[in-house]
């Protein structure tokens, strides 16, 4: 299980013609084994090897080689590695996620878009690093940025359905994790490993470089890493987008002792980022978000293999995250609202040891999480604040089982209890002349799931779970009662929110090894009290009284709650046609929709549900070269929600060359690598329906990016 940086460009995730292409005749070079990527987000129960010597890192695949995905995987799993995110050269980790199937974004700002799953953002996706929350402000509002860069990744998982259990209740969506080494797990093989990477862009004239090492030696690891990322305004069909600049850099430190029975580790990370806010009002306003982080983070594992226990791991992570949101009135810069978060987060887990029972082998693990986190989002504008301190105290208990019952039958449950207490002031919003309201709610949320795995034939695995999730509302939900100036909102919560519940059925198919390799999901959730975000046609200034009255600058958003089905199909595949020079050409494609609507009396569809995609391409890869292009398209969103309007379709036209060498034994360097990336070669108008900014923010018209990598050792 043990990884170093990993930089696969090639996607196995698309969905090409099965009836016309499986027969073909293939190459012989196309049957060969691709390799198999680790994966440590979807379950706690983690096969390890034996301590036999001290972890060394790991022998990594060919970067022009298609990733590959454990069978043991119950869920639905997305693995996005490096190179796909250097690629995309976005300033936000959603940049290299929004066109994988089942994945949008919410594009709000070049320096704020946040991963939206299934049609679920903000609250319901948790993004981690290395297991413990981004601890960021980014889940109060869409102008938000997360504080983890692309360039701190060396592996994305991205999560859907019963997995979600091992993270908390407030991730019923899914969750975004980011691998790295930051806190050491190896020894490098020749007593250091290091990279250095970097790209150029036209449409916003930018230029970003990140850096990192690690090195060790006997039983002592430290690490380094840092990345600088400057973008002006970016171009679309129309012009330039105004003020969407962003300008960020950051960096971590970390060291580990590792033994021959596991690790303990330490690291220290900053981030930093000042980004504009496009949109209606900012020529007039030049709205910025200038944001800082501070993080320190542990984690570690013992391998007992003893008394029943065959591991322990933990993690705990702490930070300190502001950021002011700028405005400027007669040429002179003001600070209209900070906002802070202070938050704490700890998980351990125990995994016990291989159990033969009469129905087969039975693995597991147990774990406890606990955490603190107090928001604050201040106006210093005069009138109300969009939310004064909140406390949220988390503590919770879960337990994942998995039993062989056959070499081909594989089942799996999960339980999860939690317990969550939320303070602090908010609005009744039924009764406009009340006085604000302190309060304290708690909420006791249970999930349970189920799931099976079964080999349909040697390569074909298919899967079918069931889950019942519980989520407690968060405090933005419970208590926003004030202006947003950068996304001109005036958001009201409701703290008589009741806990929102999910029942969820999924069936899917996936084949990871041969010439043809696809995935395949279906998936069906009746929602109970599904909360969300109103937008209404009344207008507010500052302060509550405007609303619905005097007021002209900013939309009335509620949080509101109601009854809600949720359905909707992935699928992906790639094809291996046959070979071609001196490697093998092939084609790919995906498509993937939801449905989202409310089940109450009122009806009417949830708002900002991203819409149908299909997508199709053919590539070439071989041991230096790989080359892809292909179109995604888009269609018109028509089904609407209250206060939205439709959205026209997209094609994006997007083409991928990429050349790596490795100069063998003797050199320094390990390998290089160079590509050329065009996005939006039709130069089209993408809206994002997704997005709050749609009707005013064009998203980057044509973009070519030139990058490189080179490794060391």
């Amino acid at each position: 299980m043990r990884r170093g940086s990993c930089a696969v460009p090639v996607s196995f995730r698309y969905l090409s013609a099965f009836c016309l292409f499986a027969g073909w005749p293939l190459a012989t070079q196309a049957q060969v084994a691709l390799p198999e990527v680790s994966v440590t987000a979807p379950s706690p129960i983690v096969r390890a090897p034996p301590p036999s010597a001290l972890p060394a890192q790991s022998t990594l695949p060919s970067v022009q080689q298609p990733l590959v995905l454990p069978e043991q995987v119950f869920v639905p799993l997305t693995v996005v590695p490096a190179a796909e995110l250097i690629a995309a050269g976005g300033a936000n980790l959603a940049d290299g996620l929004q066109y994988k199937p089942g994945i949008s974004a919410s594009t709000f700002a070049a320096g704020a878009s946040r991963p939206i799953i299934r049609g679920l953002d903000n609250t319901r996706v948790s993004v981690r690093e290395n297991g413990i929350g981004s601890h960021d402000a980014s889940t109060l509002s869409e102008d938000h940025a997360v504080p983890i860069d692309p360039y701190a990744a060396d592996q994305v998982e991205v999560v859907r359905g019963p997995a979600t259990l091992r993270y908390g209740s407030g991730a019923i969506g899914g969750v975004v994790n980011v691998s790295n080494e930051r806190i050491p797990s190896f020894i490098p093989r020749g007593g250091y490993t290091a990279e250095v990477r970097g790209g150029v862009g036209s449409a916003d004239s930018s230029f970003d470089s990140a850096y990192k090492v690690t090195a060790g030696a006997g039983n002592f690891a430290v690490h380094a890493d840092g990345f600088n990322r400057k973008a002006q305004d970016y171009n679309t069909p129309n012009g330039r987008q105004f003020n969407s600049f962003v300008d960020s850099y950051g960096y971590s430190v970390g060291a580990s002792m590792i033994g021959l029975s596991g690790f303990m580790g330490v690291s220290y990370t900053q981030y930093n980022s000042l980004y504009g806010i496009p949109g209606a009002e900012a020529l007039d306003n030049k709205t910025r978000i200038d944001m800082h982080q501070e993080k320190v983070q542990s984690r570690g594992e013992w391998r007992v293999n003893a008394s029943g226990i065959e591991a322990i791991r933990y993690w705990v992570g702490g930070s300190d995250y502001r950021h002011n949101e700028i405005g400027f009135e007669s040429g002179a810069a003001e600070v209209g609202s900070r906002f802070t978060n202070r938050e704490i987060e700890g998980r351990v887990e125990v995994q016990h040891s291989p159990v033969m029972t009469s129905l087969g082998e039975l693995r597991g693990a147990v774990g406890v999480q606990l955490g603190h986190r107090r928001l604050t989002g201040t106006s210093f504008e005069g009138g109300d604040s969009l939310l004064d301190p909140a406390d949220t105290r988390t503590k919770a208990a879960y337990w994942f089982e998995e039993l062989q019952f056959t070499k081909r039958l594989a089942l799996q449950g999960a339980f999860r209890i939690e317990q969550n207490d939320v303070s602090g002031i908010g609005r009744d919003i039924s009764d406009p002349a009340a006085p604000l309201i302190a309060a304290q709610r708690s909420f006791a949320p249970v999930s349970a799931s189920f799931g099976l795995l079964y080999k349909l034939t040697p390569d074909v695995v298919g899967r079918f779970t069931a889950q019942y999730a519980e989520r407690a509302p968060d405090a933005a939900e419970l208590f926003s009662k004030g202006p947003h100036e950068a996304t001109s909102t005036f958001e009201i919560g409701n703290p008589f929110l009741n806990k929102e519940v999910a029942k969820s059925v999924e069936v899917g198919v996936r084949r990871a090894k041969g010439p043809l390799r696809f995935d395949a999901s279906a998936y069906y959730t009746v929602y109970d009290g599904f909360i969300f975000k109103q937008q209404t046609a009344d207008l507010c200034d500052d302060d509550f009284a405007s609303c619905g009255t005097t007021g002209t600058e900013l939309t009335k958003v509620l949080f509101q709650q109601r009854n809600a089905r949720f359905y909707g199909v992935e699928l992906s595949a790639q094809q291996d046609i046959g070979k071609v020079w001196r490697g093998i050409w092939g084609v790919d494609g995906q498509y993937d929709f939801v449905n989202a609507e409310f089940t109450d009396a009122q009806g009417g569809y949830v708002p900002r549900i991203p819409p149908h995609r299909l997508g199709a391409g053919i590539f070439y890869r071989d041991a230096n070269w790989y080359a892809r292009t292909g179109l995604l398209h888009a269609f018109d969103q028509t089904r609407i929600g209250e206060n939205e309007t439709d959205t026209k379709g997209y094609t994006l036209l997007g083409a991928d060359l990429r050349y790596s060498y490795k100069p063998g034994t003797g050199s320094p360097v390990s390998e290089y690598v160079i590509g050329l990336k065009g996005e939006n070669l039709l130069d089209q108008d993408v809206r994002n329906h997704s997005s709050f900014q749609k009707d005013t923010v064009l998203q980057p018209g044509r973009t070519v990016r030139l990058y490189g990598v080179i490794k060391l050792n």
